[in-house]
């Protein structure tokens, strides 16, 4: 789950990473994506300010995804389901999506949803601690998706990358923080956690088995594929 509240929280010390129009223009062009339950679920973000990746971010990983011919994806932090809904079209019906969250009753909520869209049998949903979930759970992975509490990233980055298959993907969210990463005073949001992303992300652009990039889309989202 991204803990980062929505982009319309006042903040004194962010940036704007990508010019408002460009977005709306971006979004516009994904009209024909509506479906009533990806509606409901970012309904549900919007009354309760509860932060997803939204609809760019998730267009965008599905395109990942089904580039990388993803069949098994480990979230570290997935909410109410909606960067598994993405990722579950992607790896088709023979796939696997295993999501990790700490609340259960974000649980409930990802598996109405999800079955209202035909998408929960391709979904592990296990409620506790990503990294326990993660250790306990045998096997290498297409892609490992991070999103969980930022101070965590870290630690996240060392224990995903020893099991990404060659070939297979990296990917972390809110990896600008609200442009902190390059700010030279700013107001984080819990103390360490801009540190802890800038870290996370020298680690990985330093790490000579993996190629990596950040899109400035929304929060930032950090792609690194690990080298055949």
């Amino acid at each position: 789950m991204d803990t980062l509240k929505s982009p319309s929280t006042p903040n004194p010390t962010a940036m704007v990473t990508v010019n408002p129009a460009i977005e709306r223009y971006q979004l516009s062009l994904l009209r024909n994506k509506d479906c009533p339950v990806l509606l409901d679920m970012e309904a549900l973000a919007e009354a309760n300010n509860f932060p997803i990746i939204g609809r760019l971010v998730g267009v965008f990983l599905e395109t990942l995804a089904k580039t990388a011919g993803a069949k098994r994806v480990f979230e570290f932090g997935s909410g109410y389901g909606y960067s598994a809904y993405w990722f579950a079209r992607a790896v088709g019906a023979q796939g696997q999506v295993i999501c990790s969250e700490a609340d259960m009753l974000n649980r409930q909520k990802a598996e109405a949803y999800l079955a209202a869209a035909g998408l929960w049998e391709r979904i592990d949903f296990k409620a506790g601690m990503a990294q326990d979930i993660f250790a306990a759970t045998e096997g290498d992975f297409d892609i490992c998706y991070n999103d969980v509490d930022k101070g965590d990233y870290p630690d996240i980055w060392l224990l995903a990358k020893q099991r990404i298959r060659p070939g297979g993907l990296y990917i972390a969210d809110n990896v600008l923080w609200r442009g902190r990463v390059a700010a030279e005073s700013f107001k984080d949001v819990f103390v360490g956690w801009t540190e802890a992303i800038k870290k996370h992300n020298q680690m990985i652009f330093d790490d000579p088995d993996f190629d990596a990039f950040i899109t400035p889309t929304r929060d930032g989202v950090l792609v690194a594929r690990k080298k055949d």
